[in-house]
């Protein structure tokens, strides 16, 4: 019988994206291919983590030279993505702004930013996310959007309201009337998709409007 030995999926200085095994009030476990977890210390939990979710980290050594971990990763991130603008990525939840937006690590490597104006998406860490470029920085990070474009986006947004229509008895809950911060809250869009969603259904004949109720026909 021949022994194997295993081996680590990163190793320190690089990132990696691993799963939690276990919590204790000292830190995290995470799954890195050996027998032994991968310790993430409470201190270095920049944010909420859960058992059996995965989450980009980084991999140094300790003072005491022990392997550890952390999900405070920006400063090794790179600007110097081959990205430009108009292509699709996928990327890394990595902090999480309300007034800023939705940090991602695209390729768990670059710098990039789902602007909140661009996030319709209801992101936690450590999620994965496709998303397409909207604009490269003088520096080179990433403004990011979680839509298509918008004649691709819009058939997808008419899908939406159809969706809700049949949950509500064939009937929109909101109209064209309706403020920006009310069809942003019920169907995460903003006013403008939502209008061109809601044409793209009344040109196809998807729905009939009745007074100042859109209803299916």
């Amino acid at each position: 019988m021949i022994a194997t030995r295993q081996k680590p999926l990163a190793q320190a200085g690089e990132l990696a994206y691993l799963n939690v095994t276990a919590k204790t009030k000292f830190g995290a476990f995470l799954d890195f291919g050996l027998e032994r977890g991968l310790f993430l210390p409470f201190r270095e939990q920049k944010y909420p983590i859960e058992v059996d979710k995965s989450y980009l980290v980084y991999l140094y050594l300790d003072k005491s030279g022990r392997l550890s971990s952390t999900t405070d990763i920006t400063d090794f991130l790179s600007s110097a993505s081959p990205y430009q603008k108009s292509d699709s990525v996928t990327g890394t939840v990595y902090q999480i702004h309300p007034d800023i937006g939705v940090f991602v690590a695209v390729d768990n490597q670059y710098l990039g930013l789902i602007p909140r104006t661009e996030n319709y998406s209801d992101l936690k860490w450590g999620d994965r996310v496709q998303a397409r470029v909207i604009r490269v920085r003088d520096d080179g990070k990433l403004d990011l959007s979680s839509r298509n474009l918008s004649h691709q986006q819009m058939n997808v947004d008419a899908e939406l309201l159809i969706n809700a229509m049949n949950a509500h008895g064939g009937i929109l809950p909101l109209n064209e009337k309706a403020s920006p911060e009310e069809i942003e809250k019920v169907f995460h869009l903003s006013k403008a998709a939502f209008k061109r969603a809601v044409g793209t259904l009344l040109k196809s004949g998807r729905i009939k409007k009745h007074g100042d109720e859109l209803r299916l026909p």
